[in-house]
């Protein structure tokens, strides 16, 4: 009897260990039963809510986007009550924000969610999957960032679903979060997915697995395949650091959801990635699905763990800037295009037309010419997907830091090699070991002391960071891609160019469409900068009509009266605005762009020295 009493004493210990744990804990549960009108139901529970007047709000930023976005515009039909269903009065504060006024310990908040937007930051909600980023999804209580949250995904069974999630799983439908910010950081994709996964050995003798979730309408065995493909991937980039990380609860998830209605972008998180690709399936497109899964799978050191300091802690309330993120994404650029190359999954044909791209974005861009790359990645907050309706002058004052940097690391990876024997590998595994490890989060200084230590030159650090990082002043690129039998050159040596026609609606002005049968050429977006064709005074909305005297209705006709004209020749252009017909001339010059092409194409010797330069380049470090 006494055994009995002990036993039936610990079962209530237990029980009641378990409402407390629970009680801490903010609950969200989520519904659906008007998904095929993209619509969810969400209920927050708050135990143990905050005293006195409380906000809660949903998110402005999402974790590794920059921009702002309005999520709190897609909910709806908001409710706040206690345990019981008794109404608590509340009140909007601002178009994102909530006042709870009185009210128990315990409540509910319960609202309509609408999603209907496949990609890294949105939720898309129908009957084939809930693709749920958590930012678009779920409200939170301002000031309990700490609490640990928990999630009951329900109607599984009604549409044939499983979770792929970072979460943890807490058995049945529930998942957990120790915070808000890896609540923030976890994508969770409900749909009849199809799995498969490895084991990669760690370092540390500890087994991560390497799970890839791929909602899509394939086969299981094109998924199996395409994993094993992913996984030479993934060998690569372990190789550029000497090891895997530590992911949490040992394991690691590609969320992929692969369908032309998907809206092409990939998002990094510490233990996962969302990566939606519009395009039919796997299957016959696995050549274009390779570039974005090693990119966002790199970034599980690289931003994820490597972590710049202005980015600590995100902030889901507004933008986030940083000066970091021509290393944070651009050196992630470089890496997820060249490490392709090493897999095998890249010819050196195919590689040079993306090093043309890294050296023409930094070379031949106004945005790269007047601004440092760490001004650059300041303008993250509007140009990362930023949403805005009206045009904007990126094509003079903005180049990507996603290929500014990608560039810079390009030149660095060459200087390394050739006048210090040493690799961009090698500076990445000193950040690695010295930030990203240790989970430090970096400045632009520490970066800079860091390939001081791994050169062992601290003269060579300070000069590259002052010239290349802080400064406009650009590398040799001619110079360090021939110690790879690599040439660059002009596209089109000795031919006329007016620059590149702006006929194409620019960023903010995807309403702007040229009318049937109107007459003429319409510039849609600003004009490039010292370009032939933006000193002649021609920009958005003006009608090109004639050149040299021929109509012009099409680019393909204006590109005709370049035929056989040099640098020098001019065009006289009849066009139209607002106020009225006019002419310029169009002083042509020759195009400044470059391509990249082997020694071998142009009939050079490629040297033994060359050579094995390219080979430890760009052969696989897979042992």
């Amino acid at each position: 009897m006494k055994k009995l009493f002990l036993i039936v004493a610990a079962s209530l210990f237990t029980i009641a260990a378990a409402a407390q744990d629970v009680q801490k804990a903010i609950y969200y549960s989520i519904s659906f039963p008007n998904a095929v009108h993209h619509e969810a139901e969400v209920t927050m529970t708050i135990p143990q809510a905050p005293s006195g007047p409380f906000r809660v709000r949903m998110s402005r930023s999402s974790a590794g986007r920059y921009a702002t976005h309005e999520f709190g515009k897609n909910i709806y039909n908001i409710r706040v009550t206690d345990i019981g269903g008794k109404a608590i009065p509340f009140m909007q504060v601002e178009g994102d924000v909530y006042e709870v006024g009185e009210h128990p310990e315990n409540l509910k908040i319960s609202y309509t969610l609408f999603g209907n937007w496949t990609d890294g930051t949105y939720t898309s909600i129908d009957p084939s999957h809930a693709h749920l980023n958590m930012p678009a999804t779920f409200m939170w209580v301002i000031g309990q960032n700490q609490r640990p949250v928990k999630f009951e995904f329900n109607d599984l069974d009604k549409y044939g679903w499983k979770v792929a999630t970072q979460l943890k799983h807490e058995g049945n439908n529930i998942y957990s979060a120790p915070n808000l910010q890896y609540m923030m950081d976890s994508p969770t994709e409900l749909s009849n997915y199809k799995l498969t996964s490895w084991d990669i050995k760690n370092t540390d003798g500890k087994t991560e697995k390497i799970k890839l979730a791929i909602h899509s309408d394939d086969n299981q065995f094109i998924v199996d395949n395409f994993g094993k493909l992913i996984q030479k991937v993934v060998l690569e980039e372990e190789a550029v650091y000497g090891e895997l990380p530590a992911y949490d609860y040992g394991e690691y998830t590609f969320i992929a959801d692969i369908n032309p209605a998907a809206s092409g972008d990939g998002m990094e998180h510490r233990n996962s990635t969302c990566i939606t690709t519009p395009v039919p399936k796997v299957d016959g497109m696995e050549d274009r699905l390779f570039g974005v899964f090693a990119h966002e799978y790199f970034h599980s050191w690289n931003v994820k763990r490597i972590r710049p300091k202005s980015l600590e802690p995100f902030n889901f309330e507004h933008a986030n800037m940083s000066s970091e993120l021509w290393f944070a994404e651009g050196f992630t650029q470089y890496y997820g295009e060249m490490l392709l190359t090493r897999a095998g999954f890249r010819t050196l044909d195919d590689y040079t037309n993306t090093l043309a791209g890294l050296v023409n974005q930094v070379l031949n861009t106004p945005g790269a010419t007047k601004y440092p790359a760490t001004q650059m990645s300041r303008y993250s907050v509007f140009a990362d997907a930023g949403v805005s309706t009206d045009p904007n002058n990126n094509v003079n004052d903005y180049t990507s830091y996603y290929t500014y940097g990608g560039a810079i690391a390009l030149a660095l990876d060459l200087r390394l090699r050739s006048d210090f024997n040493l690799t961009l590998d090698d500076y990445m595994r000193q950040v690695w070991l010295a930030r990203g490890k240790v989970m430090k989060p970096y400045t632009i200084w520490d970066l800079q002391t860091d390939l001081a230590k791994v050169t062992n030159n601290s003269k060579f650090a300070t000069d590259f960071f002052k010239r290349y990082i802080n400064g406009t002043d650009k590398n040799n690129y001619q110079e360090l891609l021939a110690k790879a039998g690599l040439v660059l050159r002009k596209t089109q040596a000795g031919q006329g160019w007016a620059g590149p026609l702006s006929t194409a609606p620019g960023r903010g002005r995807a309403g702007v469409v040229r009318q049937i049968g109107a007459e003429g050429l319409p510039l849609l977006s600003g004009t490039t900068i010292e370009t032939p064709i933006y000193k002649a005074g021609l920009d958005a909305g003006d009608v090109i009509l004639k050149v040299n005297g021929a109509d012009i209705n099409t680019e393909k006709s204006f590109n005709d009266q370049l035929t056989d004209k040099k640098p020098g020749d001019k065009l006289t252009v009849n066009y139209k605005n607002r106020t009225g017909p006019h002419e310029t001339t169009i002083i042509l010059e020759e195009c400044p762009y470059f391509e990249v092409v082997t020694f071998e194409k142009v009939g050079k010797p490629l040297s033994k020295e060359q050579e094995a330069f390219r080979n430890n380049w760009l052969q696989s470090k897979v042992k």
